[in-house]
């Protein structure tokens, strides 16, 4: 019998930049791709969340079903099943004989502790997992992870002036091969249509990835990114590295390729600069594990806070007394979607001016951004809450304020209907990036 590959895919549903596919392309055996969707997803937390809402979970299929289109393209099948996946690989595992698993690497602890249920269960299993969700591996790293700056600026400082090796993206593969001879039930179907207007895929990545740098919007971006809506006016990629269907080293490479073809300025910097953002949460969630789940975050003491249901369920709903929130939130619900801007201020409403539990606002973006991630996500609700690695110790947007800066003539209040009217003070405002969600 040939031998015999499970490649468990998760966040990396691409043939660009595929690490793991480029070296099983050369695999003289058989080849099974799997993807779990866990029940898990769908039942809520102890943060009143799910971790998948309705917005997300129809991008994923979409993503799904687009990703298997062209495997089959290659003569190979996604097999799509519902489980626990210490529970669904392992049995798969041991069915077909499998002989080895490959993942990419995830950041988030519970993830993390899934495979090495796995590793338990099926010793005789060869595992390997590749860092491929980053710019960076650990080893090009100018530091050990121990020694991670404790903030970004340091960060983007040290790995900007060591010159850090990012290596150019891998070409799409064009062969893969043959699968393990499987029962064909589980492979997915069509997504059903949605209205978000963000579509999923591994097309859809490129496409917009061709259409942004045929543009000019990357010489303009530092001076639209913080607008509260508009589609050109940030670059939007967030939407496809959150599922791995575009890699950040990619994505870096086409800015660089921009500058060379229409010259470099601050704002196609920026772009890169919020790449680097999103890498330093990789690997500062790495680092910290556990503790980006924590309550009090990095630091000794607790958040002064008191739960209150009637509240988050407001601002869950967009029923503020923030016109502004309100229609943040609306958005939000409506499409999966919202501005860094806007995350910004939803984020500071839920922490400073209701004084909630900064984990429940973490969770409730986690349920409906279709471009979640973990380490980005829940570092930057740490950031906000002041928990986090923000050296200024938290930050408050007043709403007032960002109103008059960012929509003073109530016209996105108007789209997405706040209707209410703002009573907060004006005041002044400490400003954070959400690296890369914009």
């Amino acid at each position: 019998m040939k031998k015999r590959v499970l490649y468990w895919l998760q966040n990396d549903l691409r043939l660009v930049d595929n690490e793991i596919l480029s070296e099983l392309a050369e695999f003289n055996g058989e080849l099974d791709l799997v993807y779990v969707i866990e029940p898990r997803w769908f039942r809520q937390t102890n943060f009143q969340s799910k971790p998948y809402g309705t917005h997300k979970y129809n991008f994923l299929l979409e993503s799904l079903a687009a990703f298997a289109k062209e495997l089959e393209k290659l003569g190979q099948t996604l097999h799509v099943i519902t489980g626990e996946p210490e529970q669904v690989i392992t049995q798969r595992l041991r069915k077909y004989e499998i002989e080895a698993l490959v993942c990419t690497e995830q950041v988030g602890t519970y993830e993390q502790k899934q495979l090495g249920k796995i590793k338990v269960l099926c010793p005789q299993v060869t595992v390997k997992t590749y860092q491929q969700d980053t710019l960076f591996k650990e080893s090009d790293l100018p530091f050990q992870l121990d020694n991670l700056p404790k903030n970004f600026t340091a960060f983007r400082k040290k790995v900007e002036a060591e010159s850090t090796f990012i290596a150019a993206p891998l070409q799409p593969v064009s062969y893969l091969p043959h699968p393990v001879q499987l029962c064909p039930e589980n492979t997915v179907d069509d997504a059903p249509t949605r209205s978000c207007s963000f579509k999923g895929g591994l097309i859809a990545a490129q496409q917009h990835c061709r259409q942004y740098f045929s543009s000019k919007a990357p010489s303009s971006y530092k001076e639209t990114r913080n607008e509260l809506d508009g589609f050109s006016n940030s670059t939007k990629f967030s939407i496809w590295l959150a599922g791995g269907e575009i890699s950040a080293k990619q994505l870096y490479r086409e800015v660089e390729i921009y500058e060379l073809q229409n010259g470099a300025n601050e704002s196609s910097y920026w772009i890169k600069f919020e790449l680097l953002w999103r890498e330093y949460f990789k690997w500062h969630a790495m680092q910290i594990g556990a503790k980006l789940f924590h309550f009090n975050g990095l630091k000794h003491s607790a958040p002064l806070t008191t739960f209150n249901s009637h509240r988050f369920n407001a601002w869950c709903q967009g029923c503020t007394p923030f016109a502004l929130v309100n229609a943040i939130m609306h958005e939000l619900n409506a499409t999966g979607y919202i501005s860094n801007r806007s995350r910004q201020i939803a984020a500071s409403c839920l922490v400073n001016e209701f004084a909630l539990d900064w984990r429940y606002g973490a969770a409730y973006f986690e349920q409906q951004l279709i471009d979640y991630d973990v380490a980005a996500n829940w570092g930057n609700w740490q950031y906000i809450a002041g928990v986090g690695v923000d050296p200024r110790g938290g930050r408050h947007f007043h709403i007032n304020k960002q109103t008059a800066l960012y929509d003073p003539l109530a016209r996105y209040i108007d789209i997405w209907q706040g209707e209410q009217t703002i009573t907060n003070s004006v005041d002044s405002v400490n400003e954070v990036d959400w690296p890369i969600s914009s």
